[in-house]
């Protein structure tokens, strides 16, 4: 069965350390993989929320204890992941899990004083595989979703051969209320494909007969070739940044402006007056407020009326995801010699959100973007793992949705018929994004038929990427 729940041969036996929010989010991916996995966690209140929810086995007990170590079967284990609160802890385990004989081994450590180029201690010095550092990672993302375009998404896979734009839909748009296969007759001058949809709160993988609504919030695949004729069709400006306000003046807020370096106008909102002292003597060049940037006032001070990216990095998901719709708010009160130029362009908003259910959401009630630390480590983690069964892995931000490249396998299920005559389960569940035929990508169509041995390009939901994998197992 294509969609059920046996344990593949390929799984990895996995030791978890540490329950919190990254453990728990990434042993719920890890399960979805069919991996096993085992859990060590010291608070009775995580493992009591955790019952239930994931199917793993949990131990009751200190991450430093050898004896937890041993009762895990810890000498059996393929990975050691260790997501505990505490840096000194990960980075111990990771000597432990050496001595087990355990082969890879990877940690979150938060400080950045290990694992650099130019640390004292590097990720090999500290037995690691992989070192994460959360805020070091949504920092770097919120940077290249600046630098990139203006908080609409764009991702390259194939080596940039192929694109992925993620846009809202207007009420102007040409491809509001019209279903796909509307689209794709109405406009084949080249081809592009939607192939993921974020509605409401809900994610939906489209076919040909699902209506693009005002509102939705669209991912498209699309050649490099093309990418700048579907921007023009969605209005989808690509532009240079001139001014960005951050709120929050934290580990991230103080990253962003860093990296940002001089290449824009940042000004940096923070509440705390010891904490605005402090980052004024450590930010070159960046225009810092000292007040509450989730009050109109400040806002406007501020200058969001001029901005053209506003990004809320505090540590409260509903102070970020409110002073977003705040701040967009604010910028479309124009003055009437403004009103031609509020037109031609649009504040974009970014918002760390550090409750997973709250991600969609705040996608698709006016945020642009929204990021989660815990989600995007967890995410680099799975990359990491999955990389020998994938040749490429991406996360769609406010999408339930994964992106991945493939190779079908010899008399591999998915070769043995074009893409428009699979199976009807497969509807809602996967779209064949695109092809690599005789060393060139193309945006697959139906009339598609993929041969062994062909790199593929596919999108599907989070839960259901080990069943995808399957079909293009011989």
């Amino acid at each position: 069965m294509i969609f059920g729940r046996k344990r593949s041969s390929r799984s990895e036996q996995i030791l978890i350390l540490g329950l919190g929010g990254v453990g728990f989010y990434l042993a719920k991916r890890l399960i979805d993989d069919e991996h096993s996995v085992t859990i060590i966690e010291a608070d009775a209140n995580l493992i009591a929320r955790a019952d239930g929810q994931i199917d793993a086995r949990i131990i009751c007990g200190d991450a430093m204890s050898i004896k937890c170590w041993q009762e895990a079967f810890a000498a059996s284990m393929d990975y050691m992941i260790a997501v505990t609160d505490n840096d000194a802890v990960n980075m111990m385990a990771a000597r432990i899990a050496d001595r087990f004989g355990i082969k890879r081994a990877i940690a979150r450590i938060r400080s950045l004083e290990f694992g650099q180029p130019d640390s004292l201690l590097s990720a090999e010095d500290l037995k690691l595989d992989l070192l994460i550092h959360p805020e070091e990672l949504v920092s770097q993302e919120v940077v290249r979703l600046i630098q990139i375009n203006s908080g609409n998404e764009i991702i390259e896979l194939a080596e940039g051969e192929v694109q992925l734009l993620a846009t809202d839909i207007s009420n102007s748009s040409p491809f509001a209320g019209k279903t796909l296969q509307e689209i794709s007759q109405n406009y084949n001058s080249f081809p592009f494909r939607a192939v993921a949809i974020a509605r409401g709160i809900r994610t939906i993988i489209p076919h040909g007969q699902q209506k693009i609504l005002p509102g939705d919030h669209i991912t498209f695949i699309v050649c490099r070739s093309h990418l700048e004729k579907i921007m023009e069709l969605t209005a989808t400006e690509q532009k240079r940044q001139q001014k960005v306000i951050l709120l929050g003046g934290g580990a991230v807020g103080c990253r962003v402006a860093g990296l940002l370096g001089k290449t824009v106008a940042v000004t940096l909102l923070e509440q705390q007056e010891e904490r605005a002292q402090e980052l004024s003597g450590l930010l070159e060049g960046v225009e810092l407020l000292h007040g509450d940037g989730s009050t109109m006032e400040i806002l406007t001070e501020a200058g969001v009326q001029a901005a053209d990216t506003f990004v809320a990095c505090t540590e409260d998901n509903e102070t970020n995801i409110m002073t977003s719709l705040l701040a967009k708010h604010l910028y479309g009160l124009k003055d009437e010699d403004e009103e031609e130029e509020s037109k031609k362009r649009a504040l974009k908003t970014i918002a760390l959100v550090n409750k997973e259910d709250y991600l969609i959401l705040a996608a698709t009630t006016g945020t642009d973007v929204a990021l989660n630390k815990k989600v995007l480590a967890a995410n680099e983690i799975v990359k990491f793992i999955r990389r020998r069964e994938f040749r490429a892995v991406a996360h769609l931000h406010g999408f339930d949705a994964e992106v991945v490249e493939l190779v079908a396998e010899k008399k591999a299920s998915i070769t043995q018929k074009p893409l428009s005559k699979l199976d009807p389960i497969f509807r809602d569940k996967l779209i064949i994004g695109a092809i690599c035929r005789e060393g060139k990508w193309l945006i697959a169509v139906g009339d598609t038929q993929i041969n062994a041995g062909e790199p593929v390009i596919v999108i599907c939901p989070s839960n259901l990427l080990k069943d995808v994998r399957k079909l293009f197992i011989g």
